[in-house]
């Protein structure tokens, strides 16, 4: 709800508009004081100081679009009974304008500990001042502004919070539209399709080594493109295809040539180009941390040791340089491994390289995006230089971060768009596959996430249950095919871009890396053809119904007691109900009867039975 700032004025007619969490009414100064006047019995309070938390940055108070703003507050989960946002124009006294206005702040989310208030301003002013009134349950209250309390209320502009408006709109996150919660479609390029007679038991070898050639390429992948296209999926994203000696090629000896096992450039253009016609994107995998050890520069300073001109373009500790296998490498590495040898990005020279690599394939090929190897272990001075000139080439270029823990400091909008989920993984695994996680703790780990990142990211984070660095997920839940269809309703059901790794529709299984990377099951004799269909379902009511992807999220709950999740998204006016039962046994929901379950498509009994969910629309 949007409201005025100002009178009209010859000088300044509608500067600000202010406007609390949806739904939420408009409170007057007046009102608000009066009743905290009342409720008041001091200022020393409950709540727990060191837990309210707030700094006036982009990640606490910035744009979401021209004139928009997001501002946060974080407090001590329970501790606040009301919150309220108090702003006024910086560089407008109060003897010429009074532009002082209040909004209610809302909790978003919480997790474990903390409670996540925001409020949503409209605001055409130079510079924002601002504090927060935070009220307890005793009705005590205090002021808090730029990092002070205060049993009164903050009238001296030098003691609130700053907000130039100019500055947060030119760094507010800028994100590819056409990205946003599309299904990805993970490809090990190696074991996915070949295009060349394979005999069955080479293909379906289990469990599968590092170095089982199975004949797998791009030519494979088109050829069976139809079948991809058919799952429903919106983005191809292949791991490493360049010119590498290992099968899975994060090893790269040549970024500028595809690996001649899978094929050539012309290959990869028909692959994007049938992407393109369908509607589809492709992504490529960017292994920019580290090279194998035939890649030209390494090569020549093993060949020339100190005389090398390349000395500067890794991490070189002892020389003569020697890459041996059970010792410890004198440079530094991708973990321990020898052959893996990381890139010095600090050095001018070699980023630049790098840099062209990323350019060459987005101009050559149109690919749509890249997926960052081992970013975390990159500068953030190179990422930020790596986003401007990637998107300097392809403006709605996406660029997606590996990192197997939070990660908001490389998601601030001058790095990375989204990032690979793993704390989404790591909190299925907990619920559904090891049944380790009450069903509270789950909403509360994604809360951590969903409360720390930029709004706009949550329809961009990579939801996962397994990929080619982990154990499949029907291994993990010890080859139970319902736990495996309930992981794969929360990843394609919930806030984000789902994240399927091959053969996982047609319940592959696999223990962890290398195993994890079998020939894809193309014998239909040998497919889950049931969880094929269902993972199908989820993706075509993914795509029918908008409100699981733009809907406002009206009410999110777990009962641990009966194993529940639910939550309730809302879009134009039409309610859908998201249930998930993570265990044994049924879970009865007996007011819910006769409402429609999209799943089944038939109407809801009112009862969930062992790891079940539901979609529910009304009749």
């Amino acid at each position: 709800m949007k409201g005025l700032f100002y009178k009209n004025s010859s000088m300044y007619k509608s500067i600000m508009q202010v406007s609390g969490a949806a739904g939420k009414k408009r409170i007057s100064r007046r009102q608000t004081r009066a009743g905290l006047r009342r409720q008041q019995k001091g200022t020393g309070g409950n709540m727990e100081y060191a837990a309210i938390r707030h700094f006036a940055d982009k990640r606490y108070c910035y744009a979401m679009t021209k004139g928009h703003f997001l501002i946060r507050l974080e407090v001590k989960r329970g501790d606040a009974y009301r919150v309220i946002l108090h702003t006024q124009n910086k560089y407008l006294p109060l003897r010429y304008m009074d532009t002082r206005q209040e909004c209610a702040m809302s909790i978003v989310c919480s997790d474990k500990y903390i409670d996540y208030y925001e409020a949503e301003i409209d605001i055409d002013v130079v510079c924002l001042r601002y504090f927060f009134q935070i009220e307890d349950r005793s009705g005590n209250v205090v002021y808090y502004g730029n990092h002070g309390f205060y049993d009164q209320c903050i009238t001296d502009i030098d003691r609130m919070f700053d907000c130039p408006q100019t500055l947060r709109e030119e760094e507010s996150f800028r994100l590819p539209a056409w990205a946003e919660n599309k299904v990805v479609y993970q490809i090990f390029p190696s074991r996915f399709a070949a295009d060349q007679d394979v005999a069955k038991e080479e293909w379906y070898q289990a469990p599968i080594g590092h170095k089982a050639d199975l004949k797998g390429s791009l030519r494979g992948i088109i050829n069976h493109f139809d079948y991809i296209r058919k799952l429903g999926v919106d983005i191809l994203y292949m791991t490493p295809i360049f010119c590498s000696d290992s099968t899975h090629k994060y090893n790269i000896d040549d970024y500028y040539r595809i690996d001649p096992s899978f094929g050539d450039k012309e290959d990869l253009k028909e692959l994007v180009g049938l992407a393109h016609e369908a509607g589809m994107y492709v992504i490529l995998d960017g292994v920019f941390n580290h090279t194998g050890i035939n890649f030209f520069a390494f090569k020549d300073i093993r060949e020339k040791q100190e005389q090398s001109p390349y000395l500067d373009w890794y991490y070189i500790e002892s020389l003569p340089v020697v890459a041996e296998w059970g010792k410890r490498p004198g440079y530094k590495t991708f973990s321990y491994a020898g052959y893996m040898p990381k890139l010095n990005l600090q050095n001018p020279e070699t980023a630049d390289y790098v840099i062209d690599v990323a350019a060459y394939w987005i101009r050559e090929c149109d690919i749509d995006g890249w997926r960052l190897d081992v970013a975390d272990e990159i500068s953030h001075g190179f990422w930020k230089r790596f986003r401007r000139e990637m998107k300097a080439v392809k403006k709605d270029i996406l660029l997606v971060g590996e990192i197997w823990h939070y990660a908001g400091d490389f998601l601030e909008g001058d790095e990375w768009d989204s990032v690979m989920n793993y704390p989404f993984y790591d909190s299925a695994m907990d619920l559904i596959a090891l049944e380790k996680c009450a069903p509270s703790a789950f909403w509360e780990n994604l809360n951590f996430v969903k409360g720390n990142l930029n709004k706009c990211l949550e329809g961009y984070l990579w939801n996962m249950i397994d990929s080619h660095d982990t154990a499949r997920f029907l291994h993990s839940a010890g080859n139970d095919i319902r736990k495996q269809k309930l992981a794969a309703a929360l990843q394609l059901l919930l806030p984000g871009m789902p994240m399927i790794y091959y053969g996982d529709e047609v319940g592959m299984e696999g223990g962890p890396d290398p195993d994890c990377r079998r020939g894809m099951l193309w014998d239909e004799s040998r497919q889950n053809r049931e969880c094929l269909a269902y993972y199908r379902r989820l993706i075509q009511i993914r795509h029918r119904y908008p409100a699981l992807t733009k809907g406002r999220i009206t009410r999110q709950y777990a009962d641990d007691d009966a194993g529940v999740l639910y939550m309730e998204r809302s879009w134009e006016g039409r309610r859908v109900l998201l249930i998930f039962h993570v265990r044994q046994g049924s879970a009865a929901l007996p007011e819910l009867e006769g409402w429609r379950n999209l799943i089944s498509e038939e109407p809801f009994s009112g009862s969930l039975g062992d790891y079940e969910a539901a979609v529910l629309v009304e009749m």
